[in-house]
């Protein structure tokens, strides 16, 4: 508060005191001066005691103060922040910018670094979305309305006689007395009485051709022509890739040439098309390497993001391919499908059997190939006749009282007499299940099992040091252990291997009281698949969540031979038809093809065969040289195996030519 006072001339001290006060009221925090300067002054220059007090503590200032210029400074305060956000953006001239590109480069390093290292693993995150917005539309709605009407030879025939009555009904007008006077006749009388009965008619006509029309399109003959149709249309389409699938010429279209060109042209493209048939023939030899090259894909809409489970071929028909798929999200079991494919339409499946569950196996049977078994991740297995378009199942263990409680990760129909005839096999479907049990089915009016065995939990082969203590462990949940996958001597039916959680390869019999016959201790995670060799039938293969494929002999409990090339789980193996030392191997990232006489260290072949996914079964063609693929995504490639090298009967005798220079087999 600055306040100031003066007295003005003394022409005013006849009056008494005049004063100007001028006054200025400013914070403190805006001014550089502060403190109270008051002046009073009388007519003689004295101070006045009737204009007011002087507070105390206050001195009066004099008169040589009172001429001095006081000079007033005003300032702003600093800025007070109600918000910041700072920038991710920095300029390039900005002195900062050398350290935040350092910086950056330093966390590219750190994400490339973890991709390779087997402590990181990337995982999904869930976000949560914004409420969802309510949106308005003011205008009225659009109604659409389809009318029809069914016209009779007798409407048309009425329009036509219709200008010949209009005169008269012009006359008529122009005399209504006369018009009133007159009566209907009896013409005019069975007319209106034909009239109502003409619409019934053209109403019962038009209701006729409808069911007509609809019994047509719901025919059993017009559907299996328009499978017949659609068919010729896919082996048109494919030919090209079927050919090369069957091993048979591909065909080409013929140039359609007109009359006026010259035969000069004709000899051209006959010229031009011989040269594309000498390419299309040397190009797969031109490349010594061996190599893959895809033919087509089994997908379509219905299977689009669910996994393959499990492929099979038909015993009888290898024309029919049965695949299996589930699907998880979010840890989530939805439904699954098993769906029949044909090589005559690559493009959708010729049967489709929805289930309420994922599906983690499918197979065909031998003695009835007309019947397929599926297993599901909630322990059912269902039988299902590929001849009926219906997807229900024709029997289903739901109601059995012995059902499995984990998921059947494999099943199949085992021969029981592999020498009699294809009327007289007798089969039996065996399925291993994550509740540690190995079952028979039987399939009478219902679906019923028993079981063959109960995988019991081992011990930890750890040998104790000498001096340390037994340490106490709690008991497991569970005294069974979960079974993966199984497979039978191709040669004795009663022998079968049987991969567990823990890692562990069993060899037990199905006769005798002792059903272990021997453990096979390496793997140091969940065996996924294990194969006997169908050449070599001591030999058998067995892949796990470890990374590794092992080779192993039937009387050594050691693995002979061990096979890594990448850091991913090992989902499935097969062995090559053809020979007894080539196998396929896939993995999370690719497929692996191993020729055991060319190297047992690295593969002859690995492709990314699957972009969009991850690869998870694959399974080789009966009667042709190409390999399935299935993965993540829901679809089956079909892919061509080029320059696979057989080895003759002088070039290998026998494994052990193979493992013993490696001194894995000591005899």
């Amino acid at each position: 508060m600055v306040t100031e006072r003066r007295h003005v001339g003394p022409a005013a001290s006849a009056g008494g005191i005049c004063c100007i006060q001028q006054s200025l009221e400013l914070p403190e925090k805006f001014c550089g001066f502060s403190g109270k300067i008051q002046t009073e002054e009388s007519p003689g220059g004295q101070p006045g005691t009737s204009a007011g007090v002087q507070e105390e503590g206050e001195t009066a200032l004099t008169e040589a103060e009172l001429e001095e210029v006081v000079d007033i400074f005003l300032s702003e305060t600093d800025t007070l922040w109600m918000l910041d956000l700072p920038t991710l953006v920095v300029s390039t001239e900005a002195e900062e910018a050398a350290r935040v590109v350092e910086r950056n480069k330093i966390y590219e390093e750190i994400c490339n670094a973890k991709i390779d290292s087997e402590y990181f693993e990337e995982k999904m995150a869930q976000t949560i979305s914004g409420a969802a917005k309510t949106k308005e539309v003011q205008c009225e709605k659009i109604t659409v309305a389809d009318k029809g009407m069914m016209v009779t030879s007798w409407d048309l025939d009425n329009p036509l006689d219709a200008p010949e009555t209009e005169p008269a009904e012009t006359e008529e007008a122009e005399s209504p007395a006369e018009k009133s006077s007159k009566s209907p006749t009896a013409e005019d009388q069975a007319q209106a009485v034909a009239v109502p009965s003409t619409k019934e008619s053209a109403v019962a006509a038009r209701s006729h051709e409808e069911k007509e029309f609809h019994s047509i399109l719901t025919s059993a003959n017009l559907q299996q022509d328009l499978v017949v149709m659609e068919r010729i249309l896919m082996e048109n389409i494919f030919q090209p890739k079927l050919a090369l699938y069957r091993q048979i010429p591909v065909l080409i279209e013929p140039v359609v040439v007109s009359d006026t060109e010259g035969e000069g042209s004709e000899e051209e493209d006959s010229e031009e098309d011989e040269e594309t048939l000498a390419e299309a023939k040397e190009s797969p030899a031109e490349d010594g390497n061996p190599r893959l090259e895809q033919l087509w894909s089994y997908s379509c809409d219905l299977t689009r993001g669910h996994t393959v489970s499990s492929l099979a071929w038909n015993k009888v028909n290898p024309d029919l391919l049965a695949v299996g798929y589930r699907e998880f999200v979010s840890q989530d079991q939805k439904k699954g499908l098993a769906c029949c494919w044909s090589l005559k339409n690559p493009m959708w499946p010729e049967r489709i059997f929805r289930c309420e569950h994922g599906v983690t196996a499918v197979d065909f049977s031998l003695a009835r190939p007309n019947l397929l078994a599926v297993g599901m991740t909630n322990g059912c297995v269902a039988v299902y006749d590929v001849r009926s378009r219906s997807d229900a199942a024709l029997l289903d263990s739901s109601t059995s009282l012995n059902k499995h409680t984990g998921p059947v990760w494999q099943l199949r129909w085992v021969e029981q007499d592999r020498g009699a005839t294809a009327d007289d096999k007798k089969e039996r479907l065996m399925c291993i299940s994550g509740d540690g049990r190995m079952t028979q089915w039987f399939i009478q009016q219902r679906l019923d099992c028993s079981d063959v065995m109960k995988i019991k939990r081992m011990e930890s082969g750890k040998k104790k040091l000498p001096g340390e203590k037994d340490k106490k462990s709690e008991a497991p949940l569970s005294q069974q252990a979960a079974g993966m996958c199984f497979d039978f001597h191709p040669e004795n039916p009663d022998i079968f291997l049987a991969g567990t959680e823990e890692g562990h390869i069993h060899c037990c019999s199905c006769s005798g009281k002792e059903q272990i016959l021997g453990t096979y201790r390496g793997h140091k995670g969940p065996v996924y698949k294990v194969a006997w060799n169908p050449s070599s039938t001591e030999m058998f293969l067995s892949c796990s969540a470890d990374w590794s494929i092992l080779l192993w002999h039937r009387d050594s409990h050691t693995p002979l031979l061990t096979f890594t090339s990448v850091t991913a789980f090992v989902h499935d193996i097969k062995w090559a038809p053809k020979s007894a030392f080539v196998f396929a191997a896939v993995n999370e990232r690719r497929v692996e093809i191993w020729d055991l006489t060319v190297s047992i260290f690295d593969p002859v072949l690995c492709c990314a065969a699957s972009p969009e996914g991850k690869l998870s079964s694959l399974l080789f063609a009966r009667n042709a040289e190409c390999l399935l693929l299935g993965d993540t995504c829901g679809q089956v490639g079909v892919w061509q195996l080029h320059n696979l090298p057989v080895p003759s009967a002088h070039q290998v005798v026998s494994f052990s030519d193979i493992v013993a220079p490696a001194g894995a087999v000591q005899q």
